[in-house]
């Protein structure tokens, strides 16, 4: 039952930082120590599990699903988004620096962490690891698209979404913000429980995942290392998208403001300033802290 958990609360870890633009739920699974295994159930959604489910054989189906690990992350993932959809709607609004500080030094202790797990340092993950931190830094910089609530548009914006969603980081709901529809789908529809947005992005995410979790999977257990290093450039790369001081760029589209990027500026050295600062070593401390457990726990 510890375990079990233990588990809800990795996902509900995973949940909560896939609400935040720029952070990435599959940067939590990588440093909780799931995120091999979450890609390896989500891919045994095969031809055998369709099998088992004809023929009735559901205590195999369970096991060969691992359904006791698959539904605590989901219960975790899914309360987590429901709950700091509304919570972090309220934040963003009234203590935008505080909570982008926050998330910064999260993705700032997670580049060391996941870098820890790569076993050799050779030029092709130097090179991966350069790559990835370019892609994501371009990213950062690239202005969104305007809202659009078609239900294909919605599909695609589920499967591309969630397959940067369980990629350490990428933000799942960053791309939703270049793609226009991150208010629509994570705020609106979510606080809302509005089914003509979230069917058709959860049927895209459904089919986006079982086919990227294969690719996914092969690539990891081929390329173990140069993958690590891609994943830690695309985590290193989104702290542009987090730093704490900037101003939002907005435009007039039709009867609607929208952000399409950021000024960014340095602090000055006032009061406020070692505030936040010290918020974004909370998030550091945060993030060793969940390290530390996630080692303790594989060891026992």
């Amino acid at each position: 039952m510890i375990h079990y958990i233990l588990n809800m609360l990795k996902g509900a870890l995973m949940g909560a930082a896939n609400v935040i633009p720029g952070v990435s739920g599959g940067t939590m699974a990588l440093l909780t120590g799931v995120f091999e295994r979450l890609i390896n159930t989500i891919k045994a959604f095969d031809l055998t599990a369709l099998r088992l489910l004809a023929t009735g054989q559901f205590k195999q189906l369970f096991r060969h699903i691992d359904l006791t690990f698959l539904s605590a992350i989901g219960i975790g993932v899914g309360a987590s988004i429901l709950i700091f959809a509304r919570l972090l709607e309220h934040l963003f609004e009234n203590h935008p620096t505080e909570i982008w500080a926050f998330f910064f030094g999260l993705i700032l202790a997670s580049v060391y962490f996941v870098a820890k797990k790569i076993q050799k340092r050779t030029a092709a993950v130097i090179l991966f690891f350069t790559t990835g931190t370019a892609i994501a830094a371009v990213l950062a910089f690239t202005e969104a698209a305007s809202e659009n609530d078609s239900f294909l548009y919605l599909m695609v914006c589920g499967a591309v979404a969630v397959c940067s969603m369980i990629l350490p980081g990428l933000s799942g709901s960053y791309i939703l913000l270049l793609m226009g529809n991150y208010k629509l789908v994570m705020i609106d529809a979510v606080n809302a429980f509005d089914l003509t947005t979230l069917i058709p992005v959860a049927l895209g995410a459904t089919g986006g995942i079982l086919i990227f979790s294969r690719a996914l999977s092969w690539i990891i257990k081929t390329f173990h290392d140069q993958t690590l290093a891609l994943l830690t450039g695309f985590i290193f790369g989104s702290l542009s998208i987090l730093w704490p001081w900037k101003e939002a760029v907005e435009k007039t589209m039709g009867d609607r403001i929208k952000v399409v990027g950021y000024d960014y500026f340095l602090p000055h050295a006032e009061k406020t300033t070692f505030i936040t600062v010290a918020i974004m070593a909370t998030g550091i401390i945060t993030i060793a802290l969940i390290e530390t457990m996630a080692s303790k726990l594989k060891t026992n």
